[in-house]
């Protein structure tokens, strides 16, 4: 296996956790809260999701899907390129609406299309291309930047997986 099939199915196991936490699951219950100052699985996989669009969009210089294919529509939210979540407050995460769980894995199955076609156009010496970021003291490289898109994507599904089985009981498991 190879560093861009490595990636690839990384992102791939976002993907399969996402499908298996989400299965079944109704409106109500992706809406729910272990508190009101917690997160619910719609928001974290919507979160997730939006990142990873935010993020890959910016490596390839392209606008997000969220904008480009009119998935804000389907979420019923503004098309704001910028609304991703990172900032939300416990009102803004309360109120938000999942659009159910089709919707939800469309929007990450075509975010993670795009990022394994992103990933597979890459050359080894791509990953070491520095961004010019503020908050970090050394520039952080693209390679950089992917395993830390996967490793929030894996954290937040962990989450999701979590939340389903804390709700329904179930004794799902990620592995």
């Amino acid at each position: 296996m190879d560093w861009q099939q490595l990636l690839v199915y990384g992102f791939g196991g976002v993907l399969r956790i996402l499908e298996r936490a989400l299965d079944g699951l109704t409106p109500d219950e992706l809406d729910k809260q272990p508190h009101p100052d917690s997160n619910s699985i719609g928001w974290l996989t919507w979160h997730l999701t939006r990142y990873q669009d935010d993020r890959i969009a910016e490596f390839m210089r392209e606008d997000q899907l969220w904008v480009s294919e009119r998935w804000y529509a389907q979420f019923n939210r503004s098309e704001d390129p910028k609304d991703t979540g990172i900032g939300h407050s416990s009102e803004v995460v309360r109120d938000f609406k999942s659009p159910g769980v089709d919707t939800l894995l469309g929007y990450h199955r075509a975010v993670r299309e795009r990022t394994k076609l992103y990933i597979l156009s890459l050359s080894l010496a791509d990953l070491d291309r520095e961004f010019s970021d503020p908050r970090f003291q050394r520039p952080p490289t693209l390679g950089g930047y992917l395993v830390g898109v996967l490793s929030d994507n894996l954290q937040h599904a962990g989450q999701v997986a979590y939340l389903r089985g804390f709700f329904k009981g179930t004794g799902w498991t990620a592995a």
